[in-house]
């Protein structure tokens, strides 16, 4: 059995009259994330790092922004399939580490509930999957409040 391993980040710029979803939780914040779906970075990030892992592109290539079908979609619903993907190519997923990049809000009283949402839409034992929060200590767009971003590595087993 072979080990592989992939990469995924993702980041989506404020904007107001959307909600804050991340790892599937809607955080109470003024303001959400622009993008075609629920714009989840953490979910995308992950999704990224999944298919990384077994050379099958990226998100964009499964779920294309210009296709009606995907518009404020669910992130765990297309996790899910992408968990699928995996699945067809005979892949198991091993772990999944990830990290948002935010300087608020604060989500440290989330981040089990966006573990168990992860764990769940990929059929993986809790203890699989690993989420954290880091902030920038102020330096560039991200520092500036004007978005958040995720990061994630996912090994599998094929």
């Amino acid at each position: 059995m072979n080990f592989k391993s992939g990469i995924g980040f993702d980041a989506h710029r404020f904007a107001p009259n959307r909600a804050l979803i991340l790892g599937g939780v809607k955080i109470d914040y003024k303001l959400g994330l622009l993008g075609h779906s629920d714009a989840d970075v953490l979910c995308h990030a992950i999704a990224d790092a999944l298919l990384g892992a077994v050379a099958e592109g990226d998100i964009g290539k499964h779920f294309p922004d210009n296709d009606p079908k995907w518009k404020d979609a669910c992130s765990l619903t297309l996790l899910t399939a992408v968990g699928d993907i995996l699945k067809a190519k005979g892949a198991k997923i091993s772990n999944i580490d990830a990290t948002i990049i935010a300087e608020e809000p604060k989500l440290a009283p989330h981040i089990d509930t966006m573990r168990q949402n992860i764990a769940k839409a990929l059929a993986l034992a809790i203890e699989n999957v690993s989420v954290k929060a880091t902030t920038v200590e102020t330096m560039g767009a991200f520092g500036r409040k004007e978005g958040i971003a995720a990061m994630a590595v996912a090994s599998c087993k094929i």
